[in-house]
Parts: structure tokens; C-alpha cells; sequence
């Protein structure tokens, strides 16, 4: 089984405002709201393409009662862990001629609260998936996914990180299965910038020295790059279409890249799912569906 952990669920409320302006009264021309979350977007997209997840995490209040009814109508079992203090976050997402964010801060997470997700991870074995995904609350301790991967690591569960700096670099050492930086977040680590597919493969394969078995470095429209376990490169191009939502985009990539890899058992094919998959979720108002990505992957030719 695949078990996604979201730390901090949202609702995301998402308008679109013609010609936004500060200070006055402004009216929606369109709005919706998701369950949001890194790890919850990954659940979704491979709910999408017939592989089922458990969501977990943390939720409180009536936002997070929300997120639990909204996963449920679409099918996606979860089984998040119910705080007491605070509310699931609100995000909002304004879209006019710029795109602006407004992110909610979420419930304050107890130690007991914790503990508790660890014991539901602590049952997790050989045959299951881990996936680690996101920020986590300034309640949690920064040193939160290293904790939970030593804790772990001799029961030969497959983790993924998509994390940032130090949340992600910490795990290294713990050999997860595969990790997802995007090419600005991987040159964060090394305090560099790195723009093009030849300038982020040599750091992809650093952070796979340092432990990662399998670095997937996304790269919006300019595609993606893949150091396999084995140190091959795969790298291609985006597929091509018009850019209309970027929320979960990664996370779809990160969806494809399992759900490839579970059907096919190669590593090419897991990098092709994955790419289009989260090229499929950019070109959409929503996260991707099967159809989309498929119609992709018969569409795109991959040079290797």
C-alpha cells in the first residue's frame, strides 16, 4: 500500500479576479476550492490512475472535517489524525494579471499528537510506500522526516521525499527510494542557481551520492531530469501545452513516477508517467486524470 503524509492539509480557495486592484471592493469572475497538499494531490492523482493510497496526516476544526468529506466523495480512503487546538488551513489563491497567495498557518500539533502518527508509520513494511510530502508546521520539529525514516529504515519501506533544504537533505543518509527537488530547490542546497538540464544533472547526481536512490529534478516547462538507483540519466523535454494551473503539478509528477514505476517496474517508463503526468495536471484547472496523462504519453517521443 501507498501512505501519503500531508503535515499541514489546506482548503485551497482558488478566484479569479479581473484586474485586481488593493484597497476597494473586488468580485470573483470564477472560484472553487480543493482539499489540498502535497501529499494529499499525490493521493488524488494516483486515485486517478487506478492505484489506491491512504492519506495521512493532521486535521482539526471544521476545515479539516471539510478535507476529510471531500476526499471521501472522491474515493481516496484517509486517516488523518484529529487535533484539538486551531483549524485546517485556508489557502487562498488570487489570479488576475499576477498570481498572488495567501497561505493559512494551520492547527497546533501536540507531542501526543505526534506520537501517534508515528505508530500508524511504525506498521508500515517491505511491500509499502511511503511518501513524505511538504512544509511542515513550526510546531513539528524541523528535524521531523529524518525522525520518522531512522525509525523505519530497517523495514525496507520505500520513501519518497518531496521536501526543501535541510528537511530534505537530512534524509539522505537514510537512502530514501527517491526524492523530488525542482531544479531551484536543488540548487538551494548547493547555493547555486541552475537554469538548464546540464547544469542540474551533475547536482542530481550529487544528492544521489549522498544517498538518494532515485533523484527526479522537475523543471516546470523546461521537463525533467532522472538519476536512476543504477546512475542512469534520463532527461527530456516537457510535453507541450498551455501552462493553466501550477498548483500540484510536482506532486502529479511525483504520482506518475510511482504509478509507472508500479505497473511497469522500469525506470524509463516510471519518468515518462511521471513527466506527463505532472505536464497533464499544468495544462488543467484540476489534477490530472488518466485520460489526460495517457493522451500525453501517446503524443510524446522520448529520446531514450
Amino acid at each position: 500500500m501507498i501512505y501519503t503524509v500531508t503535515m499541514n492539509p489546506s482548503l485551497d480557495y482558488i478566484v479569479d479576479v479581473q484586474d485586481f486592484k488593493t484597497g476597494i471592493v473586488n468580485r470573483t469572475t470564477a472560484e472553487r476550492i480543493n482539499a489540498g497538499g502535497k501529499g494529499i494531490n499525490v493521493s488524488i492523482v494516483l486515485h486517478n490512475l487506478g492505484i489506491e493510497s491512504v492519506a495521512l496526516g493532521f486535521t482539526a476544526g471544521f476545515t479539516g472535517t471539510k478535507i476529510w468529506s471531500m476526499l471521501a466523495e472522491m474515493g481516496i480512503t484517509s486517516d488523518f489524525i484529529n487535533v484539538k487546538n486551531g483549524m485546517s488551513r485556508i489557502n487562498v489563491k488570487l489570479r488576475s494579471a499576477e498570481e498572488t497567495e495567501i497561505n493559512g498557518q494551520g492547527p497546533e500539533i501536540q507531542p501526543a499528537d505526534l506520537e501517534e502518527l508515528t505508530e500508524k508509520i511504525n506498521i508500515l513494511g517491505a511491500d509499502d510506500i511511503l511518501v513524505l510530502a511538504g512544509s511542515i508546521p513550526a510546531s513539528l520539529p524541523e528535524t521531523l522526516y529524518m525522525d520518522i525514516m531512522k525509525r523505519i529504515v530497517n523495514k525496507k519501506t520505500k520513501i519518497v521525499v518531496d521536501a526543501t533544504k535541510d528537511l530534505l537533505k537530512n534524509v539522505l543518509q537514510y537512502h530514501p527510494f527517491m526524492v523530488k527537488p525542482n531544479n531551484h530547490e536543488l540548487g538551494e542546497i548547493f547555493g547555486i542557481e541552475l537554469h538548464t538540464k546540464e547544469e542540474v544533472i551533475p547536482y542530481a547526481e550529487k544528492i544521489h551520492e549522498m544517498g538518494a536512490l532515485n533523484v527526479l529534478v522537475s523543471m516546470a516547462g523546461a521537463g525533467a531530469v532522472l538519476i536512476d538507483e543504477n546512475g542512469t540519466i534520463y532527461k527530456s523535454e516537457a510535453p507541450e501545452g498551455k501552462k493553466i494551473n501550477s498548483v500540484g503539478a510536482g506532486d502529479s509528477m511525483v504520482a506518475g513516477f510511482l504509478a509507472g514505476y508500479l505497473k511497469r517496474n522500469s525506470y524509463g517508463e516510471a519518468f515518462k508517467m511521471g513527466l506527463c503526468a505532472g505536464s497533464a495536471s499544468a495544462f488543467s484547472e484540476q489534477l490530472a486524470t488518466r485520460s489526460q496523462i495517457e493522451k500525453l504519453l501517446s503524443e510524446q517521443h522520448f529520446n531514450f
